[in-house]
């Protein structure tokens, strides 16, 4: 009873704080202001807070631009993690964008919707990816496709790196940065979420939305640890097939350190000879 209660309180919390600041992220956007930039940050902090998610962060977003993130995923929570460690954009998959206050939320954010399965347009997708890279955005690419188990990563779908190829095209720069991120849930209550106790926090198949929501914030205190690794420069001969076989490698290897407790940031850096 104690914990539909503080479920409602935090959601509606959430509710309050939301309204004004969607608001006025409309207008910033509409306004082109630079707020619109800095505004989504504040609301996932906030969110953070309201539904209990402790964020722990090790690394940090690479400075330099344009720098494209490459995380793994296993649920709305992870946007609201990453969303409060940096001011980033996100690329989502088409159908979230008509999704009830969700897909209004995504709008907001500045995200970029996408058609997966669509092979005949991952050109122009990409391309879009590659015009908001160029423009300074940093943008987060959920390159497995899908939501996972949060106990290890599937395999990255390459499609979509070629926005690292585009962008380079399109800023006129030498290189892009291309980073991995592995986000990790560790903790309810201070208590190791475990292999069995991961679902908690990730929403793979077909669970539903709503349920799964309501049973994350009735728990109230989560740890999500972000590792973020070195970033790799990708230049106009790179490849982008290899660039993600190696951002796939050292996000596993992250995952892993995170879920195991490892404190070496070694985990971080890529091997001697270059590669990650």
């Amino acid at each position: 009873m104690i914990a539909k209660l503080r479920a409602g309180l935090a959601l509606a919390l959430l509710l309050i704080l939301t309204v004004p600041l969607a608001g006025l992220q409309a207008l910033a956007i509409c306004a082109r202001w630079p707020l619109a930039h800095r505004l989504p940050r504040l609301w996932h902090r906030l969110a953070c807070r309201v539904i209990g998610l402790r964020v722990i962060r090790k690394g940090a977003p690479a400075a330099g631009r344009p720098l494209l993130l490459v995380s793994n995923h296993q649920s709305w929570a992870d946007i609201v993690a990453l969303g409060s460690a940096a001011e980033l954009c996100f690329i989502a998959k088409s159908d979230v964008r008509d999704w009830p206050l969700f897909g209004l939320l995504a709008r907001l954010q500045r995200t970029i919707f996408v058609e997966r399965e669509a092979r005949g347009k991952t050109g122009r997708q990409a391309s879009e990816i590659a015009a908001r890279l160029a423009a300074g955005d940093a943008m987060v690419l959920f390159a497995e496709g899908t939501t996972s188990d949060g106990n290890g990563v599937l395999p990255f779908r390459t499609a979509l790196f070629g926005a690292a190829q585009g962008a380079l095209r399109d800023s006129g720069a030498a290189e892009v940065l291309v980073q991995p991120v592995s986000v990790a849930f560790t903790r309810a209550h201070g208590m190791p979420l475990g292999r069995f106790g991961r679902p908690l926090a990730a929403w793979p198949g077909e669970v539903k939305l709503v349920p799964h929501l309501l049973t994350f914030v009735k728990e109230g205190a989560v740890d999500v640890e972000l590792r973020f690794g070195e970033p790799v420069s990708f230049t106009a001969t790179g490849d982008r097939k290899a660039l993600a076989r190696g951002c796939e490698r050292q996000v596993r290897r992250m995952l892993a350190a995170s879920l195991s407790g490892v404190a070496d940031e070694a985990v971080l850096r890529p091997a001697a000879d270059g590669s990650i």
